[in-house]
């Protein structure tokens, strides 16, 4: 398809001065509906919005490639604006933008959006280009000026595949190139674009491999790397990098192909580029250790999001799934006379409520494999996975095991080494909870991806005869193992300090007869870790506290003493703080959109089910993913509904939260309101406090 078969007169405008980027995105929406593409203007508008959300579409260079794809969209079109004066877009290179085009795609599996894309975005990188569309005096002018440069060069797939190295003899220095961005459409091509550009200036001979949205095209051969001077590496996504160890690699962002593509020409020029000495798996992520790939920050968020976004899944899968657990036994009936088996008692419910906890058993694991795999690539994935496990699990407990009591199975006491494992490698039978959770499952993350780099650089300098067994036995041998001796003897043990001493405080405040401190502390509490140990020592405490009161009843106090009272004003405050979180969270995504990435928002709906069931792990990848934000907000709304609740003196008798056990809930009403009032503080905090997303 050529580019103006898309392209109308009525969609051009040559003389377009908006003050603001979001100004430049109406008026190129008002020109896509003059041609008579899109059925639907608002929701089209959405659609350029939300993709504007991900990533800026402004591409460098004075360049802006806006796009939307949907439903609302009759027939693909462009519309084409030039912004002589320029326009602050936000682009990658931070230069105003003065040529934009807007793609509408109808929602068809042929993509054709993506492939007019690509070749416009590769037309674009030329100065010359651009320089003629800016100076087009009317719509006609600025057709032909496509028109001829389409025909003049080939396909996207063509003008790829003409280039090859392998059996140059010029003399000229040769490289090989491999470009390649998340979505692999604009800047994927654009930098290919950038990269041969530049070589042909500095006069060398190069062939890029793009790894689009289409797959890899013109692949390097084995031929070709062996023949290269130089590899360049451009990309902000996965690559196979395995195949360029011992070559000189230089690693950079896309957006310096696009950018920056004449500095990196220098550097293969003066040969300067470091010897890429390779890593243990066939695939890496490029550009993971170069000093222009961002800051340490970014560095730090790219590897937590990669374990957040894998962890994802797990938590709305089996969420829901446990959430209907809990409806089925409503609907059966044992809604307020279930108890502590409340969720399992008619046997599909226990199906459901079985696979969906072992779904959301695996959450922490994986976020804790999926950080160590971004950090260390597949040797970590085994060390992380451990660890996960380590951290949701916690040590075993030492009253299992026949040396409980000192003594091995034949009388022997053990020693001195022997005692030192027993009190710190495992729980005490009276021991607190050495379960660390999410909070401790982002440690052993990162804990796990820096054991195995630090073992890829002392194994760096054993006999190339060693390689093969270093993913396969050194890696995960030592790095499981020093991994595991960190989390039973650090980490989990000193959760279970803290978690005594919690206990302990709580126990006390109840004692004093404090009720509205004792349920705002409680209900923060269940939103600091959601789910780990923070928010099972009040959990632990809350069912304490439903015993506490049947003794009180069985000691014959009635049901409306001010004791047995504290106690289900405990357990209230327990559960209406764990609702909070997710139905805070998700009322944010839908009021403060900008906050939170696509796939966060996509998950506001499942949030709201998981608040409403009582299941506060749905709010764990927005804590994990910016912890330092989210979990402050959590804590505060989840503290504000404990309070509440307590202050209206609301009960619970069920050792279980949720809109499904409310007919055991004493003044629900005002329940209700402290639920919602909290939620809506964790709401406004996050519109407030945390900063916008860039993905």
């Amino acid at each position: 398809m050529r580019i103006t078969e898309l392209l109308d007169k009525k969609s051009i405008s040559l003389d377009a001065a908006p003050k603001s980027k979001n100004e430049a995105l109406d008026m190129a929406v008002d020109l896509m509906a003059e041609s008579g593409k899109i059925k639907d203007k608002e929701a089209y508008k959405k659609l350029v919005y939300a993709r504007e959300e991900e990533s800026t579409t402004g591409v460098g260079e004075g360049i802006a490639i806006p796009h939307g794809k949907g439903g609302c969209v009759d027939n693909p079109g462009l519309a084409a604006m030039v912004i002589k004066d320029g326009v602050d877009f936000a682009s990658l290179d931070e230069e105003p933008v003065n040529i934009l085009f807007l793609i509408a795609a109808p929602d068809t599996e042929d993509n054709v959006h993506l492939d007019v894309l690509s070749k416009l975005s590769m037309m674009l990188m030329d100065e010359d280009f651009r320089k003629k569309l800016i100076e087009s005096k009317d719509a006609d002018e600025f057709i032909k000026v496509i028109d001829e440069a389409d025909e003049e060069r080939g396909s996207v797939d063509e003008q790829i595949a003409e280039t090859s190295i392998a059996d140059d003899t010029s003399g000229a220095l040769k490289v090989v190139a491999v470009t390649s961005c998340p979505t692999g459409i604009a800047h994927t091509y654009m930098a290919a674009e950038g990269l041969e550009k530049a070589a042909d200036k500095a006069g060398i001979k190069i062939k890029i491999e793009t790894r689009g949205s289409s797959g890899a095209k013109n692949v390097l051969t084995d031929e070709d790397i062996a023949a290269a001077d130089c590899v360049v590496v451009t990309a902000d996504a996965k690559v196979p990098m395995d195949r360029f160890k011992g070559k000189k690699v230089i690693e950079r962002k896309v957006a310096d192909g696009i950018n920056k593509a004449d500095e990196i020409m220098g550097i293969v020029k003066d040969g300067s580029a470091p010897i890429y000495e390779g890593g243990d798996s066939t695939e890496s992520t490029s550009a993971a250790s170069s000093d222009d790939n961002g800051s340490v920050g970014h560095k730090i968020y790219t590897w937590l999001m990669n374990g957040v976004s894998h962890m994802l899944p797990f938590v709305i899968g089996g969420g829901i799934l446990v959430a209907i657990a809990f409806l089925i036994d409503t609907i059966a009936g044992y809604g307020a006379t279930g108890g502590g088996d409340f969720g399992s008692i008619t046997p599909v419910a226990a199906l459901l409520k079985y696979i969906g906890g072992l779904a959301m058993g695996l959450m922490v694991p994986v976020l804790a494999g999926y950080i160590a795999y971004a950090i260390a690539d597949r040797p970590g994935l085994a060390v992380g996975f451990v660890g996960g496990m380590l951290a949701s699990s916690g040590n075993a407990a030492l009253a299992g095991y026949t040396f409980a009591e000192g003594t091995l199975i034949d009388g022997t006491v053990i020693g001195s080494f022997g005692r030192f494992v027993t009190d710190f490698g495992f729980q005490q039978p009276n021991g607190g909870n050495t379960v660390s959770g999410f909070l401790g499952g982002i440690v052993a993350g990162f804990l796990a991806g820096f054991i195995v780099l630090g073992l890829q650089k002392i194994c760096a300098n054993l006999p190339q005869a060693l390689d093969g067994i270093k993913p396969t036995l050194i890696y995960p041998l030592v790095g499981i193992f020093l991994e595991g001796i960190i989390m039973c003897f650090v980490l989990n043990p000193l959760i279970g300090l803290a978690n005594t001493g919690l206990s302990n405080m709580l126990t006390a405040i109840s004692d004093a007869g404090m009720l509205t401190a004792l349920g705002l502390i409680l209900g923060a509490m269940m939103a600091i870790d959601m789910g780990g140990p923070i928010n099972k020592a009040a959990y632990v405490f809350g069912v304490g506290m439903l015993t506490q009161a049947s003794d009180y009843m069985n000691s014959g106090l009635t049901a409306d003493d001010p004791k047995v009272i504290a106690c289900y004003v405990s357990m209230a405050a327990i559960m209406v703080g764990g609702m909070v979180p997710p139905v805070g969270i998700a009322l944010a995504c839908w009021i403060f959109p900008k906050k939170f990435t696509k796939a966060e928002r996509g998950s506001a709906v499942s949030n709201i089910v998981m608040g409403a069931s009582f299941i506060t792990e749905g709010a764990i990848p927005f804590a994990a993913a910016d912890p330092l934000h989210v979990i402050p907000c959590t804590m505060v709304g989840a503290g504000v509904a404990g309070f509440l609740a307590a202050l209206f003196k609301c009960t619970l008798m069920a050792p279980h939260g949720g809109l499904f056990v409310f007919a055991t809930v004493g003044n629900p009403l005002m329940y209700i309101v402290a639920w919602l009032v909290g939620s809506a503080v964790t709401c406004v905090m996050l519109g407030l406090i945390k900063k916008s997303v860039e993905e």
